[in-house]
């Protein structure tokens, strides 16, 4: 099953493998869900039967500072404690959903993904979901996980980003790309030299990934010497990389400290204005 996982699956699959796979909420809001949920909230009011819940915050992350970003990489053995405790056993196939396009579950995918774990986003979210929602949440048994190193290669500190020959990505809206949002970016701007690749410009209209071909076109930039992907955190990037993935793509790696880290350091260059 591992050698044909992911990086999607449709739900009308997903429903038929439940026993198979080990499903995982990563809800997630940066400014709450509207009404002022968080995440965890989310997950309690209704969830996949089954799912347990990570925190991109806590489970998915380092401390955030401004020298690190938002959303740094998790050391690796606090990653591999957090699904360790939630009963992931090294080899399991994990199915990431969200609420918001796989915008936030694409996080989890590419940190299993890059250590050649069996792991996939499920195509159009919990809104896919054909069957009901549970809220029995379940009491996982804690599993030993080995640590592994996070591969060279597939992240990019802010130096290797700005002499690399790969293709560089943000996918931030092409309004926070041009002109930033003073909310949320330390300053205005993007990396000098990056490409507007707006993670929600890889879905369709009703909220699925595009096609192959559509996306392969998307990110022609990327070949022939591979990309790397950025957003404000380095989650939506995750998004980015996805989409590459499914585009058949090579050569792929995330800039985790994104713009909360290189906009910050004002010794950095910024540019300013659309692609």
């Amino acid at each position: 099953m591992a050698a044909e996982f992911g990086p999607l699956v449709r739900a009308d699959r997903l429903a038929e493998q439940l026993d198979e796979v080990r499903l995982v909420d990563v809800r997630w809001y940066l400014n709450g869900a509207g009404d002022g949920r968080g995440g965890l909230d989310a997950y309690l009011a209704g969830h996949l039967p089954g799912a347990v819940w990570l925190d991109i915050d806590s489970d998915l992350s380092g401390p955030a500072s401004p020298a690190a970003g938002r959303h740094p990489l998790p050391n690796e053995a606090a990653f591999a404690g957090a699904l360790g405790r939630m009963g992931i056993a090294e080899g399991t196939p994990v199915v990431a959903y969200d609420d918001s396009g796989g915008s936030t579950a694409a996080r989890l995918w590419w940190l299993l993904h890059v250590l050649g774990e069996p792991v996939a986003v499920l195509d159009g979210g919990i809104d896919a979901w054909p069957g009901e929602l549970s809220t029995e949440v379940p009491v996982p048994v804690p599993v030993q996980r080995p640590v592994r190193e996070w591969p060279a290669g597939r992240f990019l500190s802010a130096d290797q980003v700005a002499t690399s020959e790969r293709a560089v990505y943000d996918a931030r809206t092409a309004v926070r790309f041009a002109y930033g949002d003073e909310a949320i970016d330390p300053r205005p701007g993007h990396v000098p030299g990056a490409l507007s690749a707006p993670w929600a410009g890889n879905l369709d209209e009703s909220g699925l990934f595009r096609p192959a071909e559509a996306l392969r076109a998307r990110f022609a930039a990327a070949e022939p010497n591979g990309a790397v992907a950025y957003c404000g955190s380095g989650v939506t990037a995750c998004h980015d990389l996805l989409a590459m993935t499914v585009a058949g793509l090579d050569g792929l790696a995330l800039y985790p400290g994104s713009w909360s880290q290189w906009g910050a350091d004002e010794t950095r260059p910024a540019a300013l204005g659309p692609a």
